[in-house]
C-alpha cells in the first residue's frame, strides 16, 4: 500500500528542505521507492520576517499552517510533518480541524532520547525564546533535566539574524556561536545537544566534526515519520451537512430543533453543522406535479460539497426533496439521514402497526408516493386529503399569504385548518406535517383535540432533528 506523506514548508524554508531531503535519503525510502508519495508545499508566508516571539506570528503560523493543511486533505495525504517547533504548540487546535494525521515532532524526539539516553540525564536544549518559555518542553520532556546555555540572545541572532543560519549563512560567526553553545552545555555535564530549532539541523555535520554529541532532529523526525507506518486519521467531531434553501425558513428551523435536541452545557458541545444554503435548487413539487426542472443535479451538487467540506452525514429539511434522494445516495460516500422512514419508524414506536396516519405535504410529496411507500411498509395506515382539501394545503404552503412567503398566521392558517379538519374526519389517529414549513404554523401546538380523543402532531423536522443528534453522540 502507497503511504502518502506531505511536508509543510515555508516556516522555515531551508529547514523545511533539509526534512524534505532526508525524507528521500532514508534508506527504506531508497530501498521501496515504490511504497512511497512525497509531497512538499510551500506558499509564500506573509510573516515570515516577524520575530518568532511575536503573537502576530504565531497567528500567522496558524492561518498559514491550516490552510497547506487543507490542500493536502483534497490530495488524500495519509500523514503530515510540520517542521517547525513553535507551530507544534497550537498542534492540538490543528489537528481538530484536519482530518489527516500530523506527526508531532516531539513525540519523534523523546522516541529517539528514550531509546539513547536514560531517564534523568542532562540534555542541552538549544531553542528559540518562543518554545523555552512555552509549555512543550515541560510537557515532553519531563524525563530529562533541561539545560540551556547563558547568552541565549547571542543563539537567536545566530540562528534568525541577518546573517544567521535561517538566511542560509552556514558557516562563520553565526555556527561559531552555536558551537560555543554546545560547548557550554558540554562542560555542564550535558550527554547530549538537542536542538528544538528545526534550522540547526542544517549545520549538525559540522557540529558533529568538532566533537558535539548533537541529534539531527529532522533526521529524527523523518525517520520516525517512516517508522510509525500509515497512521490513521484522528476522529473528528461529528460535523453535520445540511441541503439549506429548500426551504430557507425550515434551514433554521431545523437548525434550531437540532440545537434545542443536543445535550449541551456549554458551546463547544453542540454539533458541528456545515450548510450549503441554495435556494436555487428548482421547485421539487413543480418537477414532480408539472415536470419543471428537474432538481436533481442541483440536490446532488449541493451535497457533494458537503461531502467535501467534511461532513459525516447530511440532512435535507424539505420532505418532497425526498423523491430524489434514493438515486443521489448511490453516488454519495456518506449517508443522507432519511427524514420520511425516521417519521416512520418513531410513529410506529410510539403508536403501533396499523396506526392511521394522515399525511398533510405538498401535491408533489403525495404523488411522488414518497411517504406512502414507506408507511405502508411500516404497515401503517394512510389517509390524505382529497383534491378539494389538497388544494387547500398547497394554497397555505405556496399562497400568496403561504408560509412560504413567510406568513404563520391568518389565511395560511385557515387553510390548512381545513385539511387538517378533513384528516381529523376520515378518523386519522396522528398527522405528519409531511412539508417542513407546516411546523411553523404549529410552533406551540403538539396535537390538535377533536371531539373527545387528541390527535398528535408529527413535526418530521424535529424527528431528524433528534435522529442526528443521536448519531452525533454514537460517532463521538
Amino acid at each position: 500500500m502507497m503511504e502518502k506523506i506531505a511536508v509543510i514548508g515555508g516556516l522555515g524554508t531551508l529547514s523545511g528542505g533539509d526534512l524534505f531531503f532526508k525524507l528521500l535519503k532514508n534508506q527504506e525510502v531508497l530501498n521501496h521507492q515504490n511504497k512511497y508519495h512525497f509531497i512538499f508545499e510551500q506558499q509564500p508566508y506573509r510573516q515570515i520576517e516577524s520575530a518568532l516571539h511575536e503573537e502576530e506570528d504565531i497567528k500567522s503560523r496558524k492561518f498559514y499552517t491550516f490552510s497547506i493543511c487543507k490542500n493536502f486533505e483534497v490530495k488524500e495525504v495519509s500523514k503530515i510533518l510540520l517542521p517547525c517547533f513553535a507551530s507544534h504548540s497550537f498542534l492540538e487546535e490543528l489537528q481538530k480541524e484536519t482530518t489527516i494525521s500530523i506527526v508531532n515532532i516531539f513525540h519523534a524526539i523523546t522516541h529517539h532520547l528514550t531509546s539513547k539516553i536514560e531517564k534523568g540525564a542532562k540534555v542541552g536544549v538549544l531553542t528559540s525564546n518562543f518554545v523555552k518559555e512555552s509549555f512543550l518542553l515541560n510537557k515532553h520532556l519531563a524525563d530529562y533535566e533541561l539545560v540551556f546555555p547563558s547568552n541565549q540572545a547571542k543563539l537567536m541572532d545566530a540562528i534568525y539574524g541577518k546573517t544567521g543560519i535561517k538566511n542560509g549563512n552556514l558557516d562563520g560567526l553565526p555556527l561559531e556561536f552555536v558551537y560555543q553553545a554546545c560547548l557550554e552545555l558540554k562542560e555542564k555535564g550535558c550527554k547530549v545537544i538537542l536542538p528544538c530549532i528545526t534550522e540547526i539541523s542544517l549545520v549538525v555535520n559540522q557540529l558533529r566534526k568538532r566533537g558535539i554529541s548533537i541529534i539531527d532532529v529532522n533526521e529524527v523526525y523523518a525517520n520516525y515519520a517512516l517508522q510509525i507506518g500509515n497512521v490513521k486519521s484522528q476522529s473528528q467531531p461529528f460535523k453535520l451537512g445540511i441541503v439549506g434553501g429548500v426551504g430557507p425558513s425550515a434551514t433554521v428551523d431545523f437548525m434550531n430543533k437540532v440545537i434545542l435536541s443536543t445535550p449541551a452545557a456549554k458551546d463547544q458541545d453542540h454539533i458541528k453543522m456545515v450548510v450549503e444554503q441554495n435556494p436555487q435548487i428548482p421547485d421539487r413539487t413543480a418537477n414532480l406535479i408539472l415536470n419543471e426542472t428537474d432538481p436533481t443535479i442541483a440536490l446532488f451538487s449541493t451535497c457533494k460539497k458537503l461531502e467535501a467540506a467534511g461532513s459525516n452525514a447530511i440532512a435535507i429539511p424539505c420532505n418532497t426533496a425526498h423523491a430524489f434522494v434514493k438515486e443521489i445516495q448511490a453516488h454519495l460516500n456518506i449517508p443522507i439521514v432519511n427524514m420520511i422512514t425516521t417519521t416512520a419508524e418513531f410513529i410506529l414506536k410510539n403508536y403501533g402497526k396499523n396506526t392511521k396516519v394522515g399525511l398533510l405535504a405538498t401535491t408533489g410529496t403525495v404523488k411522488s408516493n414518497v411517504y406512502l411507500d414507506v408507511l405502508k411498509k411500516y404497515e401503517l395506515q394512510v389517509v390524505i386529503p382529497d383534491e378539494v382539501h389538497q388544494n387547500h394545503v398547497m394554497e397555505s404552503i405556496y399562497g400568496d399569504l403561504g408560509v412560504k412567503a413567510g406568513y404563520t398566521t391568518g389565511s395560511c392558517k385557515e387553510e390548512i385548518m381545513k385539511g387538517v379538519n378533513y384528516l381529523l374526519a376520515e378518523g386519522a389517529q396522528v398527522i405528519i406535517l409531511g412539508c417542513t414549513e407546516l411546523p411553523l404554523l404549529f410552533t406551540n401546538t403538539k396535537e390538535i383535540n377533536d371531539k373527545d380523543r387528541s390527535v398528535p402532531l408529527i413535526d418530521p423536522t424535529l424527528i431528524l432533528a433528534e435522529k442526528v443528534v443521536e448519531l452525533a453522540t454514537l460517532k463521538d
